[in-house]
């Protein structure tokens, strides 16, 4: 597109990739959120909301992070802690992986491909 408003077909292709991406990112979320708790093991929800949002540029309402987070915890993948802040006391829930969450990202991970550059 060059200038000006876009044509019927822009407009078409644009709206179906906005469409896949939304899809692509709820079913990436997971082994995105998994990876990140690997790479970070006890994290605070706060760091695994900022992390995942500096490593894939997605902003991911505190609603959806809390599912997703519940979810993985409900299925064995992650586990929580509350502990006390340093200087407030307050609890605050650290989460790790654990060694099901860790043979579940790694047969993902395995099984992602890389497309090769189109050569249009």
């Amino acid at each position: 597109m060059t200038g000006g408003r876009p044509n019927e077909n822009q407009e078409w292709i644009s709206a179906r990739i906005d469409a896949w991406v939304e899809t692509y990112k709820k079913s990436m979320l997971s082994p995105v959120i998994l990876s990140v708790v690997a790479r970070y093991p006890q994290l605070s929800v706060s760091t695994v909301a900022e992390q995942v949002a500096r490593e894939t540029g997605w902003q991911i309402t505190e609603r959806g992070l809390y599912r997703t987070l519940k979810r993985l915890e409900d299925s064995g993948l992650l586990t929580s802690t509350e502990v006390a802040a340093a200087r407030t006391g307050a609890k605050r829930k650290q989460i790790r992986l654990t060694d099901l969450g860790s043979e579940f990202l790694a047969g993902v991970t395995e099984n992602l491909i890389d497309l090769p550059p189109s050569g249009g």
